[in-house]
Parts: C-alpha cells; sequence; structure tokens
C-alpha cells in the first residue's frame, strides 16, 4: 500500500504557527488576568513580560530543544565500535536515503524498555534516539520498523510540533499554576473589591487551559503516530517488523523510563504508565496498531 506521506508536511508546518498563535493568546488572558487579580496598575507591564519570557522560551525551544531533550533523558552519541549500535547507525542511514532526508544523529539511552524517539526543529536538524533495550530485544527488521517509524516523523515535521508542543504544555501549566495558587490563598480580593466574576472567570481559565492542552496534545499524537506507522510500513516495505516489534514491546515492556511527562509524547508507544492513560494517552493502543499495520 503505497502511503503518501508528503501531504502532511505543510499541514505540520500549519499547525505549529496555529499552536503558537493559541500559547500567545492563552499566555496574554493568563498574564492579564494574573495583572487585573493581584497588580492592576501593572497589568499591561505584566502581559508585555509574559510575551517577551514566552518568546525568548520559544527561541531557545525550537533552536535548541532537541539538545535539551536529549540531555534530559541522559542520551549518548551510539558508538560505531559496538557491534549493535553501528547497526543502528546503518539503519539510519539506510532509511534516511531511501526517505531523502538528511541522515539524523543517532544517540543511545539508558533505559531496559524498548523504545525510542525523534527530535529536532527539521529534516536538516533532527536526531533519533532509542534505548539499550530496543538494541538488546529487537531483531535488524524490527529495529528498521520503529526507526522508519522515527523517520517519519522526522520528514514531515512532526519533531518541530511536538518539541513546540512540549513548551506550549510546560509555560501555560506553570502560570496555570501560578494563577490557582495565589486564588487559593485569597489573592486579589483587596485589589479586586467585589469583581466576583473576574476571580471566577481566572480560576475556570487556570484549571481547564492544562487540561484541554493536554487533550489537545494527545489527540495531535496519536493521529501523528498512525501516519508514522504508515509510513515506516512504506519505507521499509515490510510493516510486519513494525508490528513485530509492536508485539515485543507489549510482552516486554514495563513502562518504567525515567523521562518527564512533557516529553514523554516524543517516543515510540508510551514511555510511563499512568492511571490516567486512557484520557491523556499520547500514543494508540498497541493492538489497534498491530492490527492497522498488519491490515496493509
Amino acid at each position: 500500500m503505497k502511503v503518501n506521506i508528503y501531504e502532511f508536511t505543510d499541514k505540520n508546518k500549519r499547525d505549529s504557527y496555529l499552536l503558537i498563535l493559541f500559547f500567545f493568546i492563552a499566555l496574554i488572558v493568563i498574564a492579564w488576568l494574573i495583572g487585573e487579580l493581584f497588580a492592576p496598575k501593572l497589568s499591561v507591564v505584566l502581559v508585555i513580560f509574559a510575551l517577551l519570557y514566552s518568546s525568548f522560551d520559544v527561541l531557545i525551544s525550537y533552536f535548541f530543544g532537541d539538545k535539551i531533550v536529549l540531555a534530559a533523558v541522559g542520551a549518548r552519541k551510539a558508538n560505531p565500535e559496538n557491534p549493535k549500535e553501528k547497526m543502528l547507525i546503518n539503519v539510519v542511514e539506510e532509511l534516511s536515503l531511501a526517505a531523502g532526508v538528511k541522515t539524523p544523529q543517532v544517540y543511545v539511552m539508558p533505559g531496559k524498555d524498548i523504545n525510542a524517539f525523534a527530535t529536532g526543529r527539521d529534516p536538516e536538524h533532527s536526531s533519533i534516539c532509542v534505548t539499550e533495550g530496543a538494541l538488546e530485544n529487537l531483531n535488524r527488521t524490527e529495529l528498521s520498523g520503529v526507526i522508519g517509524h522515527e523517520i517519519t516523523h522526522i520528514r514531515n515535521y512532526d519533531v518541530r510540533l511536538m518539541t513546540l508542543i512540549a513548551t506550549v504544555i510546560g509555560m501555560l501549566g506553570l502560570l496555570s499554576y501560578i494563577l490557582v495558587r495565589s486564588l487559593a490563598f485569597g489573592g486579589g480580593k483587596k485589589e479586586r473589591g467585589g469583581e466576583g466574576w473576574l476571580v471566577l472567570v481566572a480560576f475556570i481559565i487556570a484549571l481547564i487551559t492544562p487540561v484541554v492542552s493536554r487533550i489537545a496534545r494527545a489527540m495531535l499524537s496519536r493521529r501523528r503516530e498512525f501516519l508514522a506507522d504508515m509510513g515506516s510500513a512504506d519505507l521499509t516495505k515490510n510493516p510486519e517488523g513494525l508490528a513485530s516489534a509492536l508485539e515485543k514491546i507489549k510482552l516486554m515492556n514495563e513502562g518504567k523510563l525515567n523521562v518527564s511527562e512533557s516529553v514523554s509524547h516524543l517516543f515510540f508507544t508510551d514511555p510511563n504508565k499512568s492511571p490516567l492513560d486512557n484520557l491523556f494517552a499520547t500514543h494508540p493502543p498497541i493492538d489497534e496498531r498491530i492490527k492497522v499495520l498488519r491490515s496493509l
């Protein structure tokens, strides 16, 4: 089955811009509410400061987000002297050539679970990282399926979008937390007098913004995981390789990788099991992914 992946590239670029727009609108609203409730005369100053700070944060994420993520998970450059890591490097080079993208930097991170992720801002500036568990437990065909999935993320500009999502959620979560804590301790009552509606609106926005952000992230991520699976099948010409890797993940993974929740959506499968997985899961059910692959 031929999968036309290229049509999604422009959409991912548009989604990136829309995400940034949403981020700045939500940021302005929350910063303004904090100012109105706790320092009315400084509301405009707070909004300007929040915009400047967030712009700096987005730029750092855009240009250095991949390095930050790789450092956070304890990744190291793949060693070509190690036979299994040499195989990984070869697989990345072969599938990059097939996909028509620049060969990403190749990294290995600690962890017994089978997992991987891609990061970067575009196909010219990207990296692929796999766990030690993936190298130990996957054969070349299965590893090719996983790497094909990650290279599809790079080719589709998913890596840019998902890196920005991590930044957006982190910043909105921090501001929402500040607002909720301030309201919980009675801040703003003296300054705003009887304007209880403003307090109510602020409280509602502070509570729902992180939830909506995470649900949106889950919806975007799940769709892109299916597309990356199909892209892998197209690149490798062997959907069974990826299906077999997913079966091993289902049987062997414990869901205990030591990674932050803010970057969990970057991984091939959910690195951390959580009671809220059904609501906020960033990956489709493994059984469903296997079923789709074997129907190609």
